[in-house]
């Protein structure tokens, strides 16, 4: 075999994906109501590798159950692991139908955990003269890492090579499993020899070599607790190391040459996806969207159809995958961008924006109301990667001053025009608290249109999938994480407001918001009629939103009187309930004292089932005293209905 020839297996590590994408996906459910947060993990995951061309064979490892050769060596062996989330147990089939979707092979074992097959193949593949890439976390896999073989973290999308393995665990990867061995492994229950941890197990195999070597000079070592731990757990740490070795001679399921990348069945594949409501993947894989001649002409489309509150012809041809100005959103840089300081700069941008018929607009404020927030800056995006922000009320340092700004009323009024173009679509992510912002700096927000809002395009497509932040929705369909509010004002006692935010930083952070809803808007808005979601969102969810905010700034009108009614009511009510606490416990008590009445439940009491919180006093939070009360037990089901009337009080008549 030729160099050339020989493989590049990439192995999927399904078992341990599967967790991870778990926990770190936000809950997500199917149309059908099944939680999918990780198997859309998985989907995007295979759906990236195959894009990308990573290898030319590509399988997924499953493990087959739970007992394997391990338990029979040592029956704890992960035997005090919880059972898996509810959430997450429909899920393991929904990743096996994935890999059959994707006509990737899946592979498993009985007896065997998936490491060690991926151990098993990994040593194939580097006999035959090839490589493999593993696309995992799990600090079990790294002992295999060396020539020709590699990882990769699939969550942070970071290679896991010698110098991480050597960081991680201070020795190099033929020499993990000793490592291992003595520091032992809470998570797979695997004993070790107790009081060694990761630094002094590297440093005892970096001083002599082996395991056994450690264990036979034990006997000389000057540290009597060291020395006396490891000689009597000599035999725990040669188990753990039977335990934590990978087997790499594990009969292979399938042979490698039957592992090559295989062609996609797109017809199985789409359905399987839209059955699954992943319309985004659908549109990283290019099936089933339309697309524009060209990017400009594709947008002028959108925009005439968004404008009118129509949709686009019916007769529009499909094709195999995006449209160009979609690719372009994808594609094009995130800035430099432009801080706008003078009238003849900002007007250059309000007339680019209405010869491109198309732009997104959003505002900086100094709070999160906007009936009551002032504007600090606004940005507008006229293309992908073009954008600008024009400071208004920046307070600046001597160290930074705040330069020349334009006034908020010179600035609106060279706005006026585009923002009440009706040959202009102006694009929002959340339009509703920007047109009350509008509203409130002076410009009549039911004058502002025609108006698309990128957060209910996503809703109205994918609602209890993700949520419709405009960060996450960046995340998920751009490929591209945004500077966070926190990175720029701090967080906690150290936060600042914007308006005290460097005009630099400032301009970087805002014009990207706007830039990424223009783009959002690109890779979006197409994929309204596809998702069978043009209908809602132009008839139902977009009208709904001015709505909205009109009710927001007319208020509600509130009686007062009957509101002071009510709580008299609910005061006198709640006294009564009090005194038949209070008969009912033998003795008076601030009912409201969470303390008070944990010592009465449990300490005077005796009702079983209390738990007591890190600072020692006994919980009695309300599902606490739901589980007492279906007990049987009087005095919490009576405390909790005084804590209803007691949360309508507070909550509502005297707020």
């Amino acid at each position: 075999m030729t160099q050339s020839d020989a493989p590049h297996l990439v192995l999927v590590d399904g078992s341990g994906f599967i967790f991870r994408a778990f926990h770190a996906l936000p809950p997500m459910t199917s149309p059908h109501g099944v939680p999918v947060n990780a198997v859309y993990g998985f989907t995007n995951m295979l759906a990236r590798l195959l894009r990308e061309h990573v290898g030319t064979h590509l399988a997924v490892v499953f493990d087959a159950g739970r007992h394997t050769f391990r338990s029979d060596i040592y029956p704890q062996y992960k035997a005090h692991r919880p059972e898996p989330p509810e959430d997450l147990r429909p899920q393991f089939g929904l990743i096996r139908d994935a890999t059959q979707a994707f006509n990737v092979p899946g592979i498993e074992l009985q007896g065997w955990e998936a490491d060690d097959l991926i151990a098993s193949y990994a040593t194939a593949v580097r006999k035959m003269g090839g490589t493999c890439t593993i696309i995992s976390s799990d600090k079990d896999l790294m002992q295999l890492i060396g020539p020709g073989v590699c990882m990769l973290d699939p969550i942070k999308q970071t290679p896991i090579g010698l110098p991480e393995v050597e960081k991680k665990f201070g020795v190099l990867p033929e020499k993990v499993v000793d490592v291992q061995a003595l520091m032992g492994d809470s998570t797979d229950n695997v004993p070790g020899v107790p009081g060694i941890g990761p630094k002094t197990a590297s440093a005892l195999i970096n001083e002599f070599g082996t395991l056994e070597a450690v264990l036979a000079a034990a006997p000389e070592m000057k540290k009597s607790k060291r020395r006396d731990m490891l000689i009597e757990h000599a035999d725990a740490a040669r188990l753990s190391r039977q335990l934590v070795e990978l087997a790499c001679d594990v009969p292979l399921p399938m042979p490698v040459e039957e592992l090559g990348v295989r062609e996609l069945d797109k017809p199985v594949l789409a359905d399987w996806l839209e059955d699954m409501g992943f319309g985004s993947v659908l549109k990283r894989l290019g099936m089933g969207h339309p697309s524009g001649a060209h990017a400009h002409r594709a947008a002028h489309a959108m925009v005439q159809a968004s404008v009118k509150g129509a949709a686009a012809p019916d007769a529009a041809p499909a094709a195999a995958g995006p449209s160009e100005a979609a690719t372009a959103a994808m594609a094009a840089a995130y800035g430099p961008y432009e801080t706008v300081r003078t009238a003849e700069a900002l007007q250059k941008w309000v007339s680019a924006a209405q010869e491109a018929g198309l732009c997104a607009v959003d505002t900086e404020t100094d709070g999160l109301d906007p009936l009551h927030a002032n504007m600090v800056g606004l940005s507008l995006a006229t293309a992908p990667g073009k954008a600008c922000y024009v400071p208004l009320r920046h307070e600046g340092t001597l160290e930074e001053p705040a330069g020349e700004q334009l006034t908020a009323d010179a600035a609106l009024d060279l706005m006026r025009p585009l923002l009440t173009d009706e040959s202009v679509l102006k694009v929002f992510q959340n339009a509703k608290f920007d047109l009350l912002v509008f509203d409130r700096a002076g410009l009549d927000f039911s004058t502002i249109g025609p108006v698309d809002d990128t957060m209910l395009i996503s809703y109205a497509q994918s609602a209890g999938l993700h949520g419709q932040g405009m960060d996450e929705l960046s995340t998920l369909h751009l490929g591209h994480s945004p500077i966070s509010y926190d990175s720029v004002t701090g967080t906690g006692r150290n936060r600042i407001p914007f308006a005290q935010v460097p005009v630099g930083r400032a301009t970087q952070y805002a014009a990207e918001d706007a830039d990424v809803t223009l783009r959002l808007w690109h890779v979006l808005h197409p994929t309204l009629r596809t998702n069978q979601a043009l209908a809602l969102y132009e008839q139902i969810e977009r009208p709904l939103s001015p709505v909205l905010a009109a009710m927001e700034k007319a208020g509600i009108a509130v009686d007062r009187a009957e509101l002071g009614r009510l709580s008299e009511d609910f005061a006198a009510r709640m006294a009564v309930m009090e005194k038949d606490i209070y008969e009912t416990a033998g003795r008076e008590f601030n009912v409201g004292s969470p303390r008070q009445l944990g010592e009465i439940l449990f300490d005077e009491m005796g009702l079983k089932g209390g738990k007591r919180g890190k600072a020692g006093a006994w919980s009695t939070d309300s599902s606490v005293l739901q589980d007492l009360a279906d007990q049987g037990h009087a005095l919490p089901e009576k405390v909790l209905a005084w804590r209803q009337l007691a949360k309508l009080k507070s909550t509502y008549t005297d707020a």
